[in-house]
C-alpha cells in the first residue's frame, strides 16, 4: 500500500501579489527540495514527478519543475489538466504508479501562477482577427457550461442557501484560519498565506457581487501557489525515519457528473471511496473540502454526510485563494498536518462536473 510520506506547499498568495513575476518552476521546486529533504529521500530515487497546471501555456511544466529542483534527468515529468481537481488527481496517479510496482518514489501535486497565466485567442480560420477568451470550453455543449459563479448561484438557488448563510460560512473560514509548523515553505519571503483576514458578516455584506447571492467575499480569490506530496511504497516509508508521520492511501476515487452541477460532483466520488473501503462519514477525523464558493463546500458536506466540525479544521480555501491546478494538492498537504491519527478525506470539485475524493488514514 502506498504511503504519503512528506507534504509541502508554498503560500496561497491572490494573484498580483507577492508571486507575481516568479514561474511555475520558481514556485514549485523550491517545495520539491523541502518535500525531499522532510522526508530523507534523495533527488536519485525519485522516479517520476506527476504535476497539476490548469492555466499554463503547455510545455510540460511538470519537466520544468523536475528540472528546476535538480531531480535525475530520467525523471520526464507527467503533467495533468483536471482544472481544480488536478493537484488531487496527481497523488491519484502517484498511487497507481506505486501500487502497481512501476515506481517506488513519485512526487505529486500541483503548481499555478494565476499571475502570468497566457492571454488566450482563438484564431479565425476565414483569415479574420483572433478573438481573446477568458475560459475554455468544458463540455462540447455550450448550453451545458455554465461559468463557475453562475452555477455556483443556480446551486445556492435551488437548494435555497442564502447570501446570509454563504457569508457565514466565508466568515467562518477566516476566522479558523491557520497553518501548522513546517507545513509552508518560505518562497520569495511568504510564510504565511496572505489573504485570511478577520472577515465579519458586516464587511461580507458590503461585498462586491458577482451573480446573484455570489460575492466576493463567499468565492475563493484568484491566486498563485505550488504544492506537492511524496508518495512511496511500503517498504521505503519502512526505512525512512519520517514514516512514522506517513499516511497511508486507502482509496482514492475521480468521477464524472453533471456538467451543469458541478459543485456537487465531489458527493457521489467521496460516497464511492468511502464506500469501497467500508468507511462511513462520521468516521472521519478530519475532512478537507474545497471552498471554492461557499455554497458549494456547503452542498457537498451536507449531501456526503459529512460532520461540520471536522471539515476544514484550519480553515479553507476562503480563506486562502484558489490556486487553480494546485488547489488539490494543497487539500492533501493541509490534511497531512492536521490528521494526527485516525481516517482523513480530502474532496475537490472541478468544471466540467468532475469530483475527486481521497482517503487517508494516519
Amino acid at each position: 500500500m502506498s504511503v504519503i510520506l512528506a507534504a509541502k506547499r508554498t503560500a496561497v498568495v491572490p494573484r498580483g501579489g507577492a508571486f507575481a513575476r516568479l514561474s511555475i518552476e520558481d514556485l514549485g521546486a523550491p517545495v520539491v527540495l523541502a518535500l525531499l529533504e522532510a522526508a530523507g529521500i534523495a533527488p536519485g530515487q525519485v522516479d517520476e514527478l506527476i504535476c497539476s497546471n490548469a492555466l499554463g501555456a503547455g510545455g510540460n511544466p511538470a519537466r520544468r519543475v523536475a528540472l528546476a529542483a535538480g531531480l535525475p534527468e530520467r525523471v520526464a515529468g507527467l503533467s495533468v489538466d483536471r482544472q481544480c481537481a488536478g493537484g488531487l488527481d496527481a497523488v491519484l496517479l502517484a498511487r497507481a504508479l506505486v501500487d502497481s510496482g512501476a515506481a517506488a518514489a513519485v512526487i505529486a501535486g500541483g503548481v499555478e501562477s494565476y499571475s502570468r497565466r497566457p492571454l488566450r485567442l482563438r484564431t479565425d480560420p476565414d483569415g479574420g482577427p483572433a478573438v481573446f477568451y477568458d475560459q475554455a470550453a468544458f463540455t462540447p455543449w455550450p448550453d451545458r457550461d455554465p461559468g463557475m459563479a453562475e452555477a455556483a448561484q443556480a446551486l445556492a438557488a435551488r437548494l435555497g442557501i442564502s447570501r446570509a448563510d454563504q457569508d457565514g460560512w466565508a466568515v467562518e473560514s477566516h476566522r479558523k484560519a491557520r497553518v501548522s509548523i513546517g507545513e509552508i515553505v518560505e518562497v520569495a519571503g511568504q510564510e504565511r498565506d496572505a489573504f485570511a483576514r478577520g472577515l465579519t458578516a458586516a464587511v461580507a455584506a458590503r461585498a462586491k457581487v458577482v451573480c446573484g447571492a455570489i460575492t466576493a467575499a463567499n468565492a475563493a480569490v484568484a491566486a498563485d501557489a505550488a504544492a506537492f506530496v511524496l508518495v512511496v511504497s511500503d517498504r521505503i516509508a519502512a526505512n525512512q525515519s519520517a514514516a512514522g508521520r506517513g499516511m497511508r492511501i486507502l482509496g482514492g476515487v475521480t468521477l464524472g457528473g453533471d456538467p451543469v452541477e458541478p459543485g456537487l460532483a465531489p458527493v457521489a466520488a467521496i460516497r464511492a471511496v468511502l464506500d469501497r473501503a467500508g468507511v462511513r462519514a462520521d468516521q472521519l477525523a478530519v475532512a478537507e473540502v474545497m471552498e471554492a464558493y461557499a455554497v458549494q463546500a456547503m452542498a457537498c458536506v451536507a449531501g456526503a454526510g459529512l460532520e461540520v466540525l471536522r471539515v476544514n479544521p484550519g480553515g479553507g480555501a476562503l480563506a486562502r485563494g484558489h490556486p487553480i491546478g494546485a488547489s488539490g494538492a494543497v487539500l492533501a498537504v493541509r490534511l497531512f498536518y492536521e490528521l494526527e491519527a485516525g481516517l482523513g478525506l480530502a474532496a475537490i470539485a472541478a468544471a466540467g462536473g468532475i469530483g475527486t475524493a481521497l482517503l487517508v488514514a494516519r
